[in-house]
């Protein structure tokens, strides 16, 4: 009779066959991104199909470093859709590069626009920061509805300029 030892398998043989991949886990460790998020960019196509040990997925290292350039592209303002044509261009592709191009020149606009809204904000802010009225009522901050931003155009002047025609009588 021949009796064998040792046929229980430890834990580190368990994903020998397989070294080089790492667990959905780890890769949200190491890119900060949630499971969820994950396995919802695997199903929409903007990460490859992970491979599957004991029914896991198990992805190569390098989709941490996909993570990080859709996070930068979110971050950029691109969409799903915006993002996938990212990763299908390449320099043999024209039509695929002149498509990114068209998105930065659509993004361009979009982006400046952000930066004037923001600008006008900041100013409203800086203003209500050095604003020493004594109620709202005598507030020339909120006197002119254009001046605030969110409403229409620029802004025509600060409240700081306001304050001094109002006490110039310009």
């Amino acid at each position: 009779m021949l009796v064998k030892v040792g046929l229980m398998s430890s834990p580190t043989e368990h994903f020998d066959a397989t070294p080089d991949l790492i667990s959905i886990g780890d890769v949200s460790r190491r890119s900060g991104k949630a499971a969820s998020a994950i396995r919802y960019y695997e199903e929409v196509g903007l990460l490859p199909i992970a491979q599957r040990v004991s029914g896991r997925r198990r992805y190569r290292p390098e989709i941490v470093r996909t993570l990080a350039i859709i996070e930068t592209a979110q971050r950029a303002g691109l969409n799903l859709q915006e993002i996938r044509w990212l990763f299908e261009a390449s320099p043999s592709d024209a039509a695929a590069t002149e498509r990114l191009r068209e998105v930065a020149d659509r993004k361009l606009p979009e982006l400046r626009e952000s930066i004037r809204r923001a600008q006008l904000v900041q100013g409203w802010l800086e203003d209500a920061a050095r604003c020493r009225c004594p109620t709202l009522e005598d507030c020339p901050l909120f006197d002119e509805p254009e001046r605030l931003p969110g409403r229409g155009g620029r802004r025509a002047q600060t409240a700081a300029q306001a304050l001094e025609e109002d006490r110039t009588g310009r």
